[in-house]
């Protein structure tokens, strides 16, 4: 069969498979891997049947291939999407975009000149709810959204029980509740409210063995007149997100766990909930590949933009300051070099 693209799948970790795995389910292109780890190269050969490369750089400048997916350690994700960008590839970049602004007004400017396309793998955008539910808060039919409340919670022990030999265990290469968990929150709520001007964060370690990262996380934050609280953390028992914004007509309220939304008018004297059914986890990994695909054949984008990915990075970082610093911050006025936090 001859496919319009070819992918190559830089990282195959549990985040690269997952990819690998989506591409190959669109039935739209040609995937390959490549990782450093010969381990991880055999079992993605054997497994999917790909063929497998060891260095990026040269996989890259090969000619063989029209994007590329960045599934490495957040701190090789810049060079590697410019570095990319430069072969002539488009690039769909595993969040967050990095764990500095290192390079990342460069990688903005270079994707301007490159007529490639980017994006952001933060994936809810697009889920089925949380888009009508978007929509809906955009449209606003109750009036502007005036404050959000996110609460969220899962035993990220028993989810990934790996996490203590990943990415996760360091800030340096995106580990931590912020940078893993929390940026998702964020990056979608920004996608709703706008961005976000400053941030107060209290965070700690309280429950994850094997590591010292933040497990735990509040924050209350200011959008341009918009006050939003998140409160996380990575040990409790149920596994549930839920969302709610406030506005003088009413409220809308986003539940993951049970896959709905709901409004709540000053007129009703209830919930009215839009059901959706719950899927598979590959079903969002296919639906971000095909979205991907759309992408670079010219169709509408709803993946997160290179751009707001830049803004969540100064979320993510404005947070890890303000934690280390006990003040508030404005994302304005980051300095180049991140606070990670001593622990």
């Amino acid at each position: 069969m001859n496919l319009p693209h070819s992918i190559l799948v830089v990282g195959c970790g549990s985040i690269g498979e997952r990819h690998l795995r989506g591409f190959l389910n669109t039935h739209r292109t040609r995937v390959a891997g490549c990782d450093v780890s010969a381990t991880l190269r055999e079992r993605m050969q054997q497994t999917y049947g790909v063929p497998t490369r060891v260095n990026w750089e040269a996989a890259m400048a090969s000619g063989d291939f029209t994007a590329a997916a960045i599934c490495t350690p957040a701190h090789l994700h810049v060079v590697m999407a410019q570095r990319a960008l430069a072969s002539g590839l488009h690039v769909l970049i595993e969040k967050p975009l990095s764990q500095s602004l290192d390079g990342v007004t460069e990688l903005l400017g270079e994707h301007r000149l490159s007529r490639r396309e980017a994006a952001l793998a933060y994936n809810y955008h697009i889920y089925p709810f949380l888009r009508e539910a978007r929509e809906y808060l955009k449209s606003a039919p109750l009036g502007p959204v005036q404050e959000v409340a996110v609460v969220s919670g899962q035993p990220f022990h028993l989810m990934r029980p790996a996490y203590a030999q990943t990415y996760y265990k360091n800030h340096h290469t995106g580990g931590g509740a912020i940078q893993d968990a929390l940026t998702h929150l964020a990056n979608w709520v920004e996608s709703v409210v706008g961005p976000t001007d400053s941030v107060y964060c209290e965070c700690a370690h309280l429950a994850l063995p094997g590591v010292q990262v933040e497990d735990t996380v509040h924050i209350c934050s200011q959008h341009r007149g918009v006050l939003v609280s998140y409160a996380l953390n990575q040990f409790q028992t149920p596994n549930e997100t839920s969302m709610l914004f406030n506005t003088l007509g009413g409220s809308v309220k986003i539940e993951f766990h049970r896959h709905r939304w709901g409004t709540f008018s000053s007129s009703d004297r209830d919930w009215h909930w839009r059901e959706h059914p719950a899927v598979e986890r590959d079903t969002h990994s296919l639906a971000q590949a095909n979205a991907f695909l759309d992408q670079i054949e010219g169709k509408s984008a709803q993946l997160c933009s290179l751009e707001a990915g830049a803004q969540t990075l100064r979320f993510n970082l404005a947070a890890l300051a303000s934690a280390s610093a006990g003040q508030r911050v404005r994302c304005s006025e980051l300095g180049a070099t991140p606070h990670f936090l001593p622990w």
